[in-house]
């Protein structure tokens, strides 16, 4: 065999294997295959046959068809560059990791030992590798029991006696793709991505690795590779740090989903048949990152999820945003209707959170004009007409001292009094003597003109020498203690002092690549953005309890390792638009549907149909209200209620449902004709939810499967009209008008 085995692990449905070359049994590479169909893995071929052109005179080596990818790659500054035409275009196949050798792989087991009774064994494979000159590498592959995924971390140690200096260290590769040929598998490869832009998230993509030119030379000898990622502070913002490749002819997805908080790179590389995905940190070409090790120090890079998949690509989402609904899990104190105490540390999420409480949001009533009566009477009206059902009350942008009147001249974190004239406590106050818990708005890692933090710039991120401003922006340097003690006074003890139980914390344009300090400028970046993270923890320990939503213009930070420090993220800041379905659905695969908050906009002048529209499309995630609420007559507000009342409903199939979208639309997303059809099915196929909606042009009506036959029933609907007629294998959709939507509950009979 060209490719020995030097280590298998069985995990649920997945064969966790270690491979190496014949010739280099050090240089150990990871595979992930599913269990049922490993008698089904082919041996790679030894040398090209073909084409003709191959039948080479003598002095010509033979032709190696095959290549193990390295466990972690890496580059070393100084030494050689890659060759066969990559080099500025990747450093994946650096000779710098052919040093790297295993030294040992151990199994560790962590069992529960504390007060949590439902935690599972943690079982994690440390691979050690190591160069000769002393730099050493720990790769963790951890999977915790009931898990169908992988997380993966690596940590660099300098255990020699001279600085390394490092321009590429990946959080994961994977490599031997697809193992089920024996050849390059012409025609079977797909890379699934997907693209973002603001108020435009989650444009899913299929392309074949053909059409990607990615197809291998004809002796191997230049590389092909397709890089994509973001550089800057919005981890979301042109891609979502995802990446899935299909083997079409045998129906197997593997899928990674990175730790983003800043910058990032995915990589798919062939130099020989099978294909390598590798991500992580954006390298010293796409984002100006390099570390420098010193003797006896240590670099932890960000944590990778992966999986591998008999099915779908939906089914490999699924167990990578099982792992993030892991990671968000309610465990702390709940959010008192009271002013929240000070005390000790919260744990992860509040376990009101289970039960998707219904948002709140003024930003489309005030267009950022909040004051102390509309926020009363607004807190007046909800009590009056939602009866309890929505429990968060957000004031957003606007609530601060503006020196100019102008927008947006946020910085210092005073309370606006002309509009506040008893402060912020009177009204956080009012709206929880009415049954809310109160929430306020904050951009508080950048400072705007007119504020005096705009002047504290020895305090600000700098680029070349100068305060870094991106458009109205300048953004507090995380690094610097002097930082993280003026937002503890202007953020921590205003959201304590005054009773707030819910913040949402915004980030309103991205750093870019790099600022100026001590390393690299990626570097100096990660270290930034490892400061608000800590203010982030910070936050949640002094507050317990305190719900954070992430916003970054929406969902430019809709990623795990932002998600995990919050109760949800806004999806995006599309408010009132003919696209929040799609994007609301194509969430799913990226992020558990219980984080991902979709506004619907009510407005006085709406029909019974817009309404609808806009309200069965919060059933996809976390419902947000906002607009016209005070001016809703008392028919709207009946039917709102009936969307609150199913809402409440629907929770568990929105929070643990299995999701599917199946959707004929054109194109455009601003100008869609056709419609869509998303479900939540339970895990025992008792109970389906059914969100659906027509966009422009009418249509038939449209037949849709139940996830078993047999006799099932209406439990409820809400919509404008009747919608949803059974059978016995199938719901059909029969209304055919557009700019309809509605959502069903489904209940199979005992």
């Amino acid at each position: 065999m060209p490719i020995l085995l030097q280590a298998r692990h069985p995990f649920a449905d997945t064969v966790v294997r270690y491979q190496a070359p014949h010739d280099n049994p050090g240089a150990w590479g990871l595979s992930l295959v599913p269990a049922a169909l490993e008698e089904k893995l082919c041996p790679p071929r030894e040398w090209l046959g073909a084409p003709a052109v191959l039948n080479l005179p003598a002095a010509f080596r033979p032709i190696r068809a095959w290549e193990v990818a390295p466990l972690v790659a890496l580059h070393r500054r100084g030494g050689a560059l890659p060759g066969g035409f990559a080099n500025g275009r990747t450093l994946l196949t650096s000779p710098s990791a052919q040093a790297l050798s295993v030294r040992e792989q151990v199994v560790l087991h962590k069992n529960n030992d504390g007060a949590d009774t439902g935690a599972r064994r943690l079982t994690t494979l440390r691979t050690t590798l190591a160069a000769p000159d002393g730099l050493v590498c720990e790769h963790d592959l951890s999977h915790r029991d009931g898990d169908l995924a992988f997380r993966v971390r690596v940590t660099l140690r300098n255990a020699g006696s001279a600085p390394v200096t490092l321009d590429l260290a990946t959080s994961f590769c994977l490599g031997g793709i697809t193992p089920f040929a024996p050849d390059d598998a012409p025609g079977r490869l797909h890379l699934h991505r997907f693209r973002s832009a603001w108020s435009a998230e989650a444009r899913h993509e299929k392309r074949a690795v053909e059409e990607l030119h990615l197809e291998r030379s004809w002796t191997g000898h230049g590389v092909r590779v397709e890089r994509f990622g973001q550089a800057g502070s919005m981890p979301v913002n042109g891609w979502f740090p995802f990446a899935a490749v299909e083997d079409a002819a045998v129906g197997v997805v593997w899928a990674a989903q990175l730790d983003a908080p800043g910058s990032w790179q995915m990589e798919l590389l062939r130099r020989a048949d099978q294909l390598m995905l590798a991500g992580g940190l954006a390298d010293r070409f796409s984002g100006e990152w390099s570390a420098t090790l010193r003797p006896g120090e240590t670099l932890e890079l960000p944590a990778a999820s992966l999986a591998v998949v008999a099915g779908t690509l939906d089914d490999a989402c699924d167990r990578l945003t099982a792992l993030q609904r892991a990671a968000s899990a309610a465990s702390a104190p709940p959010v008192a209707l009271v002013a929240p105490a000070t005390s000790a540390a919260s744990g992860a999420q509040p376990p009101d959170e289970c039960a998707l409480p219904v948002i709140f949001n003024e930003w489309c009533s005030s267009w950022g004009a909040p004051t102390h009566q509309n926020l009363t009477a607004l807190a007046a009206t909800l009590a009056a007409q939602t009866g309890g059902a929505v429990r968060y009350l957000v004031i957003d942008d606007g609530w601060a001292e503006r020196p100019s009147r102008g927008f947006q001249q946020n910085g210092d974190w005073l309370v606006n009094r002309s509009a506040f004239p008893d402060g912020l406590r009177a009204t956080a106050g009012a709206i929880r003597a009415r049954g809310f818990v109160p929430g306020i708005w904050f951009e508080f890692e950048a400072v705007n003109p007119g504020s005096c933090a705009w002047r504290e710039t020895a305090h600000q991120l700098h680029r070349d020498g100068a305060p870094l401003q991106a458009g109205n922006r300048r953004f507090w340097d995380f690094r610097d203690p002097w930082v993280h003690d003026f937002l503890a006074e202007r953020v921590i003890a205003l959201l304590r002092d005054n009773g707030f139980g819910y913040l949402k914390v915004d980030h309103n344009d991205t750093l870019g690549p790099g600022v100026d300090g001590p390393e690299s400028p990626g570097e100096n970046l990660r270290r930034h953005l490892d400061g608000v993270r800590r203010f982030f923890q910070k936050i949640r320990a002094e507050i317990p309890g305190i719900v954070i939503e992430t916003c970054a213009s929406g969902g430019h930070r809709l990623e795990p390792s932002w998600l995990a420090l919050s109760a949800l993220g806004s999806s995006s800041d599309a408010h009132e638009t003919p696209d929040i379905p799609i994007i609301a659905a194509n969430l799913h695969r990226l992020i558990p549907p219980a984080q991902s908050q979709i506004w619907a906009v009510l407005r006085a002048g709406d029909s019974r149909q817009r309404l609808a529209w806009s309200l069965a499309a919060t059933f996809l995630g976390r419902m947000c209200l906002s607009g016209d609420a005070p001016r809703l007559d008392d028919g709207r507000w009946g039917f709102v209620r009936e969307a609150l009342a199913a809402y409440h409903a629907a929770a568990p199939l929105i929070r643990d449902g299995r999701w599917r979208t199946r959707r004929e639309c054109t194109a455009s997303w601003q100008h869609p004709q056709g419609w869509q059809i998303a479900t939540a099915c339970d895990a025992a196929a008792q109970n389906l939810l059914v969100v659906w909606h027509r966009f422009a042009g009418a249509g038939g009506p449209v037949r849709h499967p139940l996830p078993t036959p047999g006799a099932w029933r209406l439990a409820r609907e809400f919509s404008e009209h009747p919608a949803i007629a059974l059978g016995a294998e199938a719901f059909t959709l029969t209304e055919t008008r557009e700019w309809t939507g509605g959502v069903a509950l489904l209940a199979r009979e005992k």
